[in-house]
This record gives structure tokens, sequence and C-alpha cells, in this order.
């Protein structure tokens, strides 16, 4: 390439910006009520075996691809072996499907982070505000196209004033409010305790296959794998950094934050409850309609629900921001646009295929593709067919066609890689296993109503 390629300032800035992008609404809602429903301490210590085993060689081997080509996915793939071009696109195709709709919900955040501001948080919690709105047409488009004008605007900046700056800002505060949400929580409200226990106790009776596919299945959801990002992330940083180091310190920061959302809404909603378990099962219902009325019955309920928004919209925007880097990074180095032009040209891309998804609940109401609403048909193909897809896949290319002592190469340079001998194994044997199993199950789930 003529010009050079931007590149993080060093490791701290590449480690936040990439969990920046680990962490986001699958944190603060998904992992919750799977580690309440898989036996809660069980799902806990299952989690963090497969994140330092199954996560960590996934994240190593894609941060290497990206930092030995210095390109993004597309071009990365296609540069190693041509006939491998087609991972490479359907990695890039990933993101620029997720982009849209994850920020439709991220306007359903915004929208409830200035509902509570503005005094509305009794009106919010009231049983059916969550599915009026959404049915409405033009304010969801608003609040949508707010999203994601910040992101396609921190975006713009670049690399270094844009994404890394932002990265360093908001991860810690982030940190901070989620911190502070969950000790008030388990301080402020009666029965909080039985609710922490409940989410760190390991129940063994409800551990089963299903556990590990569900935990894999949030694994891989939660670590921003098979889309390209890490891959174009690995294209920003630099040779002098460790990319082992940098992919455990990212592993941590994307499960501690995962654990503390779990130790923030548990035990809000169990002692609100009065430890009805099933009122944890709720996925996104449990943001938008049942923390609400939590945050209305809490002391200082309002201030918490604030604060609950404030981080929820920061861990939205990080990862909103990393998947349209990495879709403007497609386009600079296929089509060889500038950066401001990309920028434009994903934002506009964006606000059309989101549209659907904000008016898949009103005006598309009856568009179901496969039975499914618009925005959820879009996350089924992304996350439970496109992402095990493209990752087994890129297993297979690193594991035997690649082979593993290239990726142990390009980490070497950086200092010795420890876990290589567990990284060859897990690549070649385990992984393509445990995305298969994903894959598998996720399918069943979709088309004959088995849920795992």
């Amino acid at each position: 390439m003529s010009k050079e390629r931007s590149s993080f300032t060093g490791k701290l800035g590449f480690v936040l910006a990439a969990a920046g992008s680990a962490v986001g609404l699958g944190n603060i809602w998904r992992f919750p009520y799977l580690a309440a429903k898989y036996g809660g301490g069980t799902f806990l210590l299952v989690y963090i075996v497969l994140s330092v085993t199954f996560g960590f060689s996934l994240m190593v081997a894609e941060i290497a691809l990206g930092r030995k080509t210095q390109l993004s996915a597309i071009e990365a793939f296609r540069s190693l072996d041509k006939r491998f071009t087609f991972v490479g696109v359907l990695s890039a195709i990933v993101p620029a499907l997720i982009l849209p709709y994850y920020s439709v919900i991220g306007g359903w955040v915004t929208k409830y982070l200035a509902g509570f501001i503005s005094g509305q948080a009794h009106a919010m919690s009231q049983g059916t505000y969550f599915q009026d709105y959404i049915a409405r047409v033009g304010e969801p488009l608003f609040w949508f196209a707010i999203f994601i004008g910040v992101t396609a605007l921190i975006v713009l900046f670049g690399v270094q004033k844009g994404i890394e700056k932002v990265s360093k800002f908001m991860m810690p505060v982030l940190v901070v409010l989620i911190s502070f949400v969950a000790v008030y929580t388990v301080c402020t409200m009666e029965g909080a305790w039985e609710g922490v226990l409940y989410y760190i106790t390991p129940d063994f009776s409800k551990f089963s296959l299903m556990t590990v596919v569900a935990a894999m299945g949030q694994l891989f959801y939660s670590m921003s794998l098979a889309m390209g990002i890490m891959i174009t992330f690995g294209s920003y940083m630099k040779k002098d950094i460790s990319i082992a180091s940098s992919a455990k310190q990212i592993a941590v920061f994307d499960t501690g934050v995962a654990f503390l959302a779990g130790l923030m809404i548990i035990p809000a909603v169990f002692a609100f409850s009065g430890g009805d378990k099933s009122a944890l099962g709720q996925g996104p219902g449990l943001m938008f309609v049942t923390l609400p009325k939590v945050f209305d019955a809490m002391p200082g309920g309002r201030w918490i629900g604030i604060a609950f928004f404030l981080l929820v919209l920061l861990a939205a925007l990080t990862s909103a921001i990393s998947l349209m880097e990495t879709v403007v990074s497609s386009f600079q180095d296929k089509l060889k646009m500038g950066r401001k032009t990309s920028c434009l040209v994903v934002l506009g891309i964006s606000l059309l295929l989101g549209a659907p998804s904000s008016l898949g609940y009103s005006l598309l109401k009856a568009v179901r593709p496969l039975g499914m609403e618009v925005l959820d048909f879009f996350d089924f193909i992304s996350n439970n067919v496109l992402m095990p897809l493209i990752a087994l896949v890129t297993c297979v290319f690193v594991g035997y066609v690649l082979k593993p002592k290239t990726v142990i190469d390009e980490v070497s340079v950086s200092g010795p890689f420890k876990q290589k001998n567990l990284f060859s194994v897990v690549i070649r044997y385990v992984a393509p296993v445990c995305i298969l199993l994903i894959l598998i199950s996720s399918v069943l789930n979709a088309f004959k109503i088995i849920e795992i």
C-alpha cells in the first residue's frame, strides 16, 4: 500500500478498543440470564474455562492474521491464500449485517437514557411502554439515526483520534458505572443477597451438554470473534505489542464486565420478583421491561436507571464503533476509498439496512422471514449461521492450510508464546468440534424451537 496504515499508539489503546468491541449488549443482558438458567456458578466456571482456551485461541489467530498481513479481513485472507478469499468476504458481510440492527437497539437504549434523564422513569416502567414505543414509526427511526450518526462521527476521526481516544475514556467509565450500580443494588435492595448466592453458587444438577453449548455461544457472541473485527484491529497493531498478552487481557476484561453485569442485574430482578427465577429469562425484555420496573421500585431508582442506561449506551457504542470500523476498513482496502468517503457510504448503507429492522415492529410487522421479526432474522443469520461458519473455516484454514506455526511465528515476534502448544491443539481439534456444536444447536433452536 502506498499510504502507511493507521495504528494504535500502544498496547493500552489496542486492548481497550478491542475490549470495547467485545463488551457490548450481549454482556449486559444475555450473560446474566444464561448464567441464571444454567446453574449460576456452574455456568461461570464453564465460561471461564472456555474463555482461556477456546476464546483465547480464536482471538490470537484472528489478531495475528491481521497484524501479519496489515490488511482488513477480505484482503488478509486473499493475500494468504486466494482460495480462502470467500472467508474474508463473509467476515466483512457479518459486521455489515450486524451494525444496522444493532444500532436500532442502540437507539432504544439512547431513548431510554433520554427518558430517565428527562423524568419519564415511572412512565417507562409501565407494562406496555416498550411494546408501544417500538410499534411507532418515526421516533425509533430518529433515535436509531442519532445512535449510528454518533458512531460514524467517532469512526470518521480515525484509529488514534477517534476509536482509541474514545475507548480510553469510555471503558474505564463503564467499569466504574457497572461496579457502582452492582454495589448499590446489592446493598440497598431487600432480598438481593439471595440473588447473589443464586448467581454465584454452582448448581451441578443443571449441568449438561447444553450448558457448555450455551457458554460457547455466549463466548463466541461476546468476544467479537468471526466478524473480521479482531483481524482489522490486529492490522492496526504494532509489532512490539504482545498478541498473547493482549488477548488474555481482553478475555479477562470481557469476562469481568459480564460477571459484574450479572451481579448488577440478577440480584435486583431476583429481589424485585420475590425470587421468581422465570423473571430472569426474558432476554432483551429484561433490559427494557423488567429493569425499568426494578428501578422504579428502588430508592434513588431514577438515578440508578440513568447510570445503568448510560453504561449500556457506552457498551453499545464501543461495539458499534468496532463494527463500523471493520466495514469502513474493508471499503478502504478493497475499493481504495478515503476514510471520509468510506464512513459516509457505510453510514448511508447502514441507515437503509437498519430501517426495516426498526419498522419490523410497525409498518413491516407482517414481514416475517423464516417466521421471525426482521431484526431477529438479521440476528439469526449473522450470529447463529455466518459467525460459526466463518470460525469453523478459519480454524480449518489456520490449523491445516496455513498451519499453526505461521500464527505462532507472528505471535512470537513480540515475545515468547508460552501457550503455543495449547493454541495448536485448540485451533486444530477442540475449536472445530465446539463450533460445530454451536452451529448445529443454533439451527435446531431456530427450526425446531428447541431453546438452548
